[in-house]
């Protein structure tokens, strides 16, 4: 799964409030495999639409559906218009490749 998020009012409350509150919600998800984010998105050619970023990967599909149907999945998709005030798109897709095969 990725989080793209567009520039917020106030890149400092978005960070602040990301990094002390909404990621500690995140690791809490069951079945979290690994995650990672950065706050400095650039475009490799012209300007980013995005501010941000988060990656989080599961086991599979379905690993990732019972996350987001828990309470706590519950509790990080309603945390997000605390900080977000700029939006946030959610994209799930499977993955291919070397890595995948791990």
């Amino acid at each position: 799964m990725i989080v793209l998020y567009p520039e917020p009012e106030d890149r400092a409350a978005f960070v602040s409030y990301y990094e002390s509150t909404h990621l500690p919600l995140v690791q809490q998800l069951p079945g979290l495999l690994d995650w990672r984010y950065s706050v400095d998105v650039k475009a490799a050619t012209g300007g980013s639409p995005y501010f941000a970023v988060f990656e989080a990967d599961f086991a599979d599909a379905e690993a990732m559906g019972e996350a987001l149907a828990s309470p706590e999945g519950a509790a990080v998709g309603a945390d997000v218009a605390n900080y977000a005030t700029g939006g946030a798109v959610v994209l799930d897709y499977p993955v291919s490749g070397p890595a995948a095969a791990r």
